[in-house]
């Protein structure tokens, strides 16, 4: 079984830590070896799996970096009052405003605006306002 150790994770820590490697008994050993190995497969994919968009949200996606993120992520047009992030905008019981976070009072903002939000009345159609709404969902990843 020594044999199994000489490359790969065990290997790197016997030679950064010879002497404490001796000190660890074999039978951890192991489990020391799963977890470094554990920690560097984490570390070369992120903690969390990148998820692939469905193709309605992928379009959300689109609309909402071509209509939305102006203000409410660059805020490029320099308005005084920032937007309010919609980062996880699901995941919030209720919405910047203080109404619940649905979809019916989501589309019903972007639809009819609220405070400085301007109207988006006839600039959606119901297909692209649903698939904003799913973009939406992912938490905008």
């Amino acid at each position: 079984m020594a044999s199994a150790y000489r490359t790969g994770p065990a290997a790197r820590i016997r030679h950064v830590s010879c002497h404490r490697w001796a000190l660890i008994p074999s039978a951890v050993r192991p489990f020391i070896v799963f977890l470094v190995t554990l920690a560097e497969l984490l570390s070369l994919s992120g903690c969390h799996p990148s998820l692939k968009l469905t193709p309605q949200e992928a379009e959300g996606k689109h609309l909402y970096q071509a209509r939305c993120a102006h203000c409410h992520e660059d805020n490029d047009l320099a308005l005084k009052k920032v937007p309010p992030d919609l980062h996880d905008v699901f995941k919030r019981i209720t919405l910047p405003s203080g109404v619940p976070a649905t979809d019916a009072q989501v589309r019903h903002v972007v639809l009819d605006g609220k405070g400085m939000m301007p109207s988006f009345t006839g600039r959606f159609n119901e297909a692209q306002m649903s698939a904003l709404l799913a973009y939406l969902h992912t938490g905008l990843r």
